[in-house]
């Protein structure tokens, strides 16, 4: 004979598994409350409140950047900042970039003491951003200086003749999108860009000897577009001491009274907080609760999902 199922049990144990999978809901929303109140007086910008000293990072490519200009005008302007660390780890960027920067940090440093520290990279835009500083600062095999200014240019004439593709245009004018990626640079549209490249050149290699208290003989020797080791540089006159953030504060205390108990507070870029911080921590649980990976998902085969990349 044999056993029968129960239907009483049966229903039970749906019962069960359903108010199992709900407790597990609620959990989850109670903790997702929970996380809410806890992170929300980050909800909305606050101000630092007591004194500080302020970290600028500039990194990777430079660029003109409106955001970035405003959070050093604002510095400028902020009483509460009694210095302001600009830390450094680029190659360099457009030439505007590194204008746009060295001027408005000029500006920051007639109303803070600035210094800038250069960590594995600080080259042609990026050294132009540190020399606007009081004080420069590069680990003893940091690469600098890279003085100089660069047009490239790629001629795919050959190719384009090879698999018989032909441009035309009709211009306003004989330097008029010159030079062409079909030609040669050569002749008038080369002239044209160097008079460019040397205009911006002569202009590096002002502010780098009227920063660096050098001649302007002794600049250009160093201005071929060479890079040199943070050692090299103290040397050249182009670094001012080997030494990284603990050696720019301590100096900030000797040289500019600033006190020893200030924290330090990355301003730019701004870390995230408030419901950004909360909406990337839920996320994150939402994600790992669900057994998914903390980015793309990548699926092979035919599906209907909506794919939810990480934030960049």
């Amino acid at each position: 004979m044999t056993d029968q199922p129960n239907p009483h049990a049966a229903i039970a144990a749906e019962t069960y598994r359903k108010s199992r999978g709900l407790w597990r809901a609620l959990a989850f929303i109670a903790l997702a409350i929970a996380i809410i109140i806890g992170l929300g007086r980050f909800a909305l910008p606050q101000g630092q409140g007591s004194d500080y000293v302020a970290r600028l990072v500039i990194d990777g490519t430079i660029a003109t950047d409106p955001d970035r200009l405003k959070v050093i005008e604002d510095l400028a302007e902020d009483d509460a900042v009694k210095a302001v660390i600009v830390a450094i780890n680029s190659p360099g960027g457009t030439t505007a970039g590194g204008e746009e920067l060295y001027e408005a940090l000029g500006r920051l440093r007639e109303a803070k003491p600035t210094v800038a520290v250069i960590k594995e990279l600080g080259a042609s835009a990026a050294y132009m951003t540190a020399i606007a500083t009081d004080r420069i600062f590069a680990r003893r095999l940091s690469i600098v200086g890279s003085i100089g200014v660069l047009y490239q240019h790629v001629n795919a004439g050959k190719l384009l003749d090879t698999i018989g593709v032909d441009f035309d245009k009709v211009a306003s004018g004989p330097l008029k999108a010159e030079p062409d990626f079909d030609e040669p640079m050569d002749g008038a549209p080369r002239a044209s860009i160097a008079a460019l490249v040397d205009d911006s050149f002569q202009w590096f290699v002002d502010v780098v000897a009227e920063r660096r208290g050098l001649s302007r003989p002794a600049t250009l020797a160093l201005a071929d577009g060479r890079i040199i080791t943070g050692r090299i540089g103290v040397d050249t006159g182009l670094i001012d001491a080997v030494g990284g953030e603990l050696e720019a504060i301590a100096w900030l205390q000797a040289e500019r009274d600033l006190p020893d108990d200030l924290d330090v507070v990355t301003v730019y870029p701004e870390p995230e907080q408030g419901f950004d911080l909360v909406g990337t921590f839920l996320g994150g649980q939402a994600r790992a609760a669900l057994g998914l990976p903390n980015g793309p998902i990548t699926l092979d085969g035919l599906v209907s999902l909506w794919q939810v990349g990480s934030r960049s």
